[in-house]
């Protein structure tokens, strides 16, 4: 049974927060001030003030039964990190004092060379730093206050993915803010990016999942044979919540508005066992700290209903993996949304510049965006007909589309009249129908006053999309404005429409409108020279190519080094993780899979001999086609395994971080699935009762 909300929602909503609102209440008039120049200008923070501001927090945080705090961070795991201290201070009495400094919510000093680092970092060089981040709320949980910072190492490079988002989020800010005033918007002091990041994940039941060794160490399933039923009914999407999936979200809700997160829409996803969350929009920092929080607290409350959530791109085979789709915007200090194509898109020139500098940064710049999304999870996701290609293109749909098209012949732009829709019963109200239509198979997409990059996987932290994004715009908008400032302001519309024209013509090659599903659109992709980057190792070389490393240190993004580091992680990250699931997957078919087709087979052919025993004339073909047929697919997965034992250990003898990214995606990946075919075909024959793990009819369809 779902428990009553304790509070109502606007009181419970960010009560474990140091929001502005407590600031105000808490902090001197002055101290205030001053924390939020720094937090909307970046201006430096001086210590008086922080050990002003860290005392109101420490008491803030004691009232609501906190006892230590943390710095919590974001390396390059892809996860959080923290490392907790007591506010406990010796009095020298024998007593103890409660104390916070400015210093200790400044910085803190975790171990820099226990988390990934390629290379920046030596074992010997341990010392690292985290730093506060104002611009994203300190909150309690558990106990503890916990402090977003920033990582980085003894010598200053980023650690983690925090600081590159930060400096991207700077960066766009500065190009956006020289060509919004260039364009006469003068008023303007600061534009953020903002995202609202939907979450896909699985629930199932607890006590199931802990019997597949696959989804615990792999979190995703290696082997199973499909349910009779999976999605083809289409009777799972935004169908009835169950109880228990009820219950469990109810309790999310509460939880994560206590934080602080927006959390507005759940409901059921295509796939069964399949749901969604989704957030409204906040600054690019902020929700990229919520979307982790949410994560989190995803699995931690599925845990207290005694189910588990998988956050895995493709725990299931054969239905719909999970994404985590990122709309994206710029937004104005004065509360204007520069992606807001207004009543009349076509006069709007405000907003066909961005538009057209987001297009030409998703068209010079597609590779990256690719980048920033490949993972060993989410390549079983791209392009499965239930995820965008993994080929980037932008749907601006019917209506954007002819406007470009107009500016381009340099031709009038007649206006789509208004229609209302008629859906035929005279009691249901009209409205107006939308001049656009959506298109689920486009990889980033205009929707109304935002663009939707539907690519990230739900694992996925989702500031390297971010950071890809934000860069490429600013250096679109840098090329606009360079373009643009020497330019009398008696001749500046004339110029403005001559570039507008110029982008249109070179960036069109971007646009697609259609379905992104077929092979035709592969072939007419590879015609306009788009990039088809299939995986993560075709995909990730293009990290480090020239054109890019020069876009990320131009606008003092990453540094070269930190570009590089962060390519060898990936690489050894992508590895890793199938190097463990071929050893997962060994270790399920030879511990616990063969021995159940064997003691099955025994079965059958003792219950074969036994009728021939008692009667020989009895037939017994049935009993024989299944020892025939189990007997062919023991063979089969004999030398599969023995293939993919071999592979592995070659695997593991190999270097160069590349050669063994490419061997693990096109050898091991093989061999997994050759074997899983034969696992698979015996697992639809063998009795649920020999089975040693939960098939799929269990883990999909067993919560009520």
């Amino acid at each position: 049974m779902m428990k009553e909300l304790t509070n109502t929602i606007p009181e419970l909503y960010g009560s474990l927060v140091f929001n502005d609102k407590v600031m105000r209440e808490r902090l001197p008039k002055d101290t205030y001030k001053a924390l939020r120049k720094t937090i909307q200008s970046g201006t430096h923070l001086e210590l008086d003030v922080a050990n002003t501001v860290a005392a109101a927090m420490k008491e803030w945080a004691v009232e609501h039964g906190a006892t230590h705090f943390t710095h919590w961070f974001q390396p390059m795991t892809g996860f959080t990190a923290e490392k907790h201290d007591s506010f406990i201070s010796p009095s020298g009495d024998g007593q103890i004092i409660m104390e916070f400094s400015g210093k200790e919510l400044i910085k803190g000093e975790p171990d820099a060379s226990s988390f990934p680092s390629g290379g920046l970092r030596a074992t010997f060089e341990a010392r690292g730093y985290t730093a506060w981040d104002p611009t994203s709320p300190a909150f309690i949980k558990d106990g503890s206050l916990y402090i977003p910072t920033a990582f980085c190492s003894y010598s200053g490079e980023a650690l983690d993915k925090k600081t590159p988002l930060l400096r991207s989020m700077e960066a766009l800010n500065a190009e956006a803010l020289k060509v919004l005033h260039l364009l006469g918007n003068k008023s303007v002091k600061k534009i953020d990016t903002t995202i609202g990041s939907e979450q896909e994940y699985f629930l199932v039941d607890k006590n199931l999942y802990k019997q597949r060794k696959d989804l615990l160490f792999c979190g995703r399933t290696l082997l199973g044979a499909p349910a009779p039923k999976g999605q083809e009914m289409e009777d799972h999407y935004f169908g009835v919540l169950k109880p228990k999936v009820a219950s469990y979200m109810h309790d999310l809700d509460e939880e994560l508005w206590k934080l602080g997160v927006p959390v507005k829409t759940k409901h059921n996803e295509v796939a069964p066992a399949q749901h969604e969350l989704a957030p409204v929009f906040d600054t690019a920092n902020v929700a990229v700290d919520h979307n982790q929080l949410t994560m989190e607290m995803m699995k931690k409350i599925a845990d207290s209903h005694h189910l588990a959530c998988l956050l895995h791109e493709k725990p299931f085979e054969g239905v719909n993996g999970s994404g985590k789709h990122n709309n994206w915007s710029l937004v104005t200090d004065t509360g204007e949304n520069l992606l807001d194509p207004g009543k009349t898109p076509a006069e709007n020139t405000q907003f066909l510049v961005f538009l057209l500098a987001v297009i030409a940064a998703v068209d010079d710049y597609a590779d990256l965006m690719r980048v920033s999304v490949a993972s060993a999870g989410n390549d079983h996701r791209l392009g499965a007909n239930e995820a965008p290609p993994a080929i980037v293109s932008i749907f601006l749909g019917d209506e954007l589309t002819a406007v470009l098209k107009s500016i381009e012949d340099g031709s009038d732009f007649l206006k789509q009249k208004q229609t209302l829709m008629e859906i035929g019963a005279h009691v249901l109200p009209h409205f107006a129908k939308d001049t656009t239509d959506r298109n689920r198979t486009s990889p980033f997409a205009f929707t109304g006053n935002k663009f939707e990059f539907r690519m990230p996987g739900s694992a996925l932290s989702v500031a390297g999309p971010n950071v890809v994004l934000n860069t490429a715009v600013a250096e679109s908008l840098s090329q606009i404005y360079h373009a643009l400032k020497d330019i009398p302001e008696s001749e500046r519309s004339t110029a403005i429409e001559d570039l507008l024209k110029e982008l249109i013509r070179k960036h069109k090659r971007i646009l697609f409108n259609g379905n992104g599903y077929t092979d035709a659109w592969v072939a007419e992709a590879e015609k306009r020279g788009l990039w088809n980057l299939k995986s993560l190792p075709d995909a990730l070389p293009q990290f480090i190519a020239e054109k890019n490393i020069d876009l990320f240190t131009r606008h003092q993004i990453f540094t070269k080094e930190e570009i590089h580091s962060r390519y060898e992680i990936i690489l050894e990250n992508y590895s890793k993780t199938i190097h463990i699931e071929s050893l997962t997957m060994q270790d399920m078919v030879k511990k616990d899979f063969t021995p159940a087709l064997f003691s099955y087979v025994s079965e059958v052919s003792k219950e074969a001999l036994d009728k021939k025993k008692l009667l020989p004339s009895l037939p017994a073909s049935y009993e024989e086609q299944i020892i025939k047929t189990l007997t062919k697919a023991s063979e089969q997965i004999a030398t599969a395994l023995s293939n993919l034992s071999a592979d592995t250990l070659q695997a593991e003898k190999m270097e160069e971080p590349l050669a063994a990214a490419r061997y693990y995606h096109d050898i091991i990946l093989s061999d997994m699935d050759a074997l899983r075919a034969a696992v698979d075909q015996a697992e639809a024959i063998i009795p649920g009762c020999y089975l040693p793990y939960p098939t799929y009819d269990e883990l999909l369809f067993s919560l009520r």
